[in-house]
């Protein structure tokens, strides 16, 4: 599972989005020295000739060119310069290859212009910016663009909507790439909650919830302390002394998901720990994860994470990297 993850290759050009391009360094460049597995080798490519400048007079300085792309497992595209300006075409055919060899691509904000121009979404879901979303079905009616969500894993193209959501999709490919507690122990390095995920709302109609914050935190942290029960939508409102229109009303304006959608993305985050830090059977977790039966908990497991349990405790499970630590140790 902890095997080296390969060159990860974060794309530079003239007029670097600073923000989108400081994500991806910040969360595949920066040495790890609290896990005692490899972590990404991270390089930069210049996709233009002589100088670059990024958004605030910053000049970068990359490792090398388009070249890198050749050896590259995973590829970031951090922005574009202008979603009116097309790619150079050696960079499209770079990424064409880079793909069919299979690396991932993943772009962040307006960098899905790049990814679109190479034609491989074409026929898939992707998202971007909300406020690029329509120019970027108008300009390429074969992807199915998606505005309302925080990114799309397409398996090998991931896409992630506005500047802070590319923090999400960069979390869940460490997610998908190392496991959840991974994941979440690079958040709190970031200072940030746990990885969202991806079909949450981009943003919220009521940024500033009518119903004290604090109310529904209570409420929220009283149903993770039941996930074993079968809670429902009902007793969630009566916790919060609402009834269960106003509060389905309320939490979906609070959080951008409705409360079942939540429920079943605490039950299968807390089965995700379960799975990677115990010996639990399957049935067991199932249970204290608040489902009936262990095989409405494989089918919910399979379809939110990718995964059947029995393979994610493998691939993530401690002993997967106990074994790759010691792997490391003895050479």
């Amino acid at each position: 599972m902890h095997n080296h993850q390969g060159l990860l290759v974060i794309l530079a050009y003239d007029g670097l989005c600073t923000f989108e391009f400081g994500i991806a360094v910040e969360i595949f460049g920066l040495a790890r020295p609290e896990f005692d597995f490899p972590w990404y080798t991270q390089c930069i490519a210049a996709v233009d000739q002589g100088p670059m400048r990024a958004t605030g007079g910053i000049q970068v300085l990359t490792d090398g060119g388009l070249e890198l792309l050749e050896q590259a497992r995973t590829i970031i595209i951090p922005g574009w310069r202008s979603r009116d300006q097309a790619p150079p075409p050696e960079l499209l055919a770079a990424l064409r290859r880079a793909y069919h060899r299979g690396a991932r691509l993943l772009s962040i904000c307006s960098g899905v212009f790049v990814l679109a121009a190479t034609g491989l979404l074409d026929g898939l879901r992707a998202t971007t910016h909300w406020h690029y979303a329509t120019a970027l079905a108008e300009r390429f009616p074969n992807i199915l663009v998606d505005p309302d969500v925080l990114y799309v894993d397409s398996g090998q193209l991931i896409t992630s909507a506005g500047s802070a959501a590319g923090i999400d999709a960069c979390l869940h490919l460490v997610a998908r790439d190392f496991g959840t507690q991974v994941a979440n122990s690079v958040a709190r390095r970031l200072v940030m909650a746990p990885q969202r995920t991806g079909g949450q709302a981009q943003f919220i109609p009521a940024p500033v919830a009518r119903t004290p914050r604090s109310d529904l935190s209570r409420v929220m942290q009283w149903a993770r302390e039941r996930l074993h029960e079968p809670l429902t939508v009902s007793d969630l409102a009566a916790q919060a002394l609402m009834s269960q229109r106003t509060f389905l009303r309320r939490f979906t304006d609070a959080t951008g998901a409705s409360p079942k959608a939540w429920l079943q993305h605490e039950r299968l985050a807390r089965a995700r720990e379960l799975l990677e830090s115990g010996h639990e059977t399957s049935e067991s977790i199932a249970l204290r994860c608040g489902y009936r039966s262990v095989e409405s908990f494989r089918v919910a497991f399979r379809t939110l994470v990718g995964l059947p349990p029995s393979v994610y405790r493998e691939r993530f499970g401690r002993g997967a990297l106990d074994h790759q630590a010691s792997g490391l140790r003895s050479r």
